[in-house]
């Protein structure tokens, strides 16, 4: 067997924590070799207990020769300089979602890691949920027949709770409401699904909060292929999950049982044409995890890695039209 992947995890904030926290049953594909942390204090006490060096500089994690791949749990605006800072030390990248807040950043960051023969992985875990895993197959091998559209919603209060100074919230990195921190993985399975978008219209609303970006956003995409696809999200209702896909032959409705921070399984209901509606439930996994040793057992060369330089450009340029929709009111077209 070869040696694990060593990483340093960039920001030890939130997500950061949940990463190293999964790692910590993960098998010997990756281990965790530094921690950044601009707030050292906050993770002193927890990076000493776990063994693992911490300092508050990202270039201490680049010139790190322990450090093969970094992964980035940081601000939105910050992603791009440490994507290139990253790929001229000789790093792979595993970046926390979204990858940019335009599709020219997210082409520089795919040409970076591709010219530089390096892999890109992504946040988006969802992709590694059991049962949405189970749909990508059965979309992919045609038993849904020819798709049509996707209702999705992606819902939580957690942020309620931030000072409204907090980067999560500022126009600049999260316009849209919860588009970027919810709604980004329902359109990533959009374009997984659909391919390319065409245009969309997007309506984000202050409904129920102070949120200063707005609480609660809907956009409605078309795809150059045809089919559609509706996506919710509102930072000020409590937690649902729920992704379903509309086929010629068959549909699959999937709701999550608890906010992937804490999975506890899903609720799976289906149909075929012809036959019943069936509902299965599905146990817990740790999809953050199993995305995280996906990317490394891919930088091994031992796996590919199933999200493309394609999927991550387009699902960014309709990320970008999403927000001109948000403040214009109007349907936008996807470059």
């Amino acid at each position: 067997m070869s040696e694990p992947v060593g990483i340093a995890l960039i920001g030890m904030g939130w997500w950061g924590k949940k990463m190293l926290a999964v790692l910590a049953g993960a098998p010997g594909d990756i281990r965790v070799v530094r921690a950044v942390e601009p707030n050292v204090e906050s993770v002193r006490d927890l990076c000493a207990e776990k063994g693992i060096p911490l300092s508050a500089a990202y270039a201490d994690a680049l010139r790190d020769p322990a450090v093969e791949a970094v992964v980035l749990a940081t601000p939105h605006s910050l992603h791009g300089a440490q994507i290139e800072a990253a790929v001229a030390a000789g790093k792979h990248v595993f970046c926390e979602k979204p990858l940019a807040l335009t599709k020219a950043g997210a082409e520089k960051a795919v040409g970076l890691c591709r010219d530089a023969g390096l892999v890109l992985g992504m946040g988006h875990e969802r992709r590694w949920e059991p049962p949405i895993s189970d749909m990508l197959a059965k979309a992919d091998a045609g038993v849904l027949g020819r798709l049509h559209q996707i209702e999705a919603n992606f819902s939580h209060d957690k942020f309620l709770s931030l000072d409204r100074d907090n980067w999560r919230l500022k126009a600049d990195q999260a316009p849209a409401g919860g588009m970027t921190a919810t709604g980004i993985h329902l359109l990533d399975l959009s374009v997984r699904l659909m391919g390319a978008a065409e245009s969309v219209l997007c309506i984000c609303e202050q409904l129920s909060s102070d949120l200063p970006n707005g609480d609660t956003v809907a956009a409605f995409v078309k795809f150059r292929g045809g089919g559609t696809s509706y996506v919710s999200a509102s930072l000020a209702n409590p937690f649902i999950s729920r992704f379903a896909v509309y086929g010629s032959k068959g549909w699959i409705d999937i709701r999550d049982k608890a906010h992937v921070e804490s999975p506890d399984g899903w609720i799976v209901t289906s149909a075929m044409a012809g036959g019943p509606i069936t509902t299965v439930e599905i146990p817990p996994a740790e999809p953050v995890k199993d995305n995280l040793v996906c990317f490394a057992r891919a930088v091994r060369g031992t796996e590919s890695y199933p999200i493309t330089a394609a999927h991550l450009v387009d699902n960014i340029a309709l990320l970008e039209a999403v927000f001109a929709s948000a403040l214009s009111g109007k349907m936008e077209a996807v470059a």
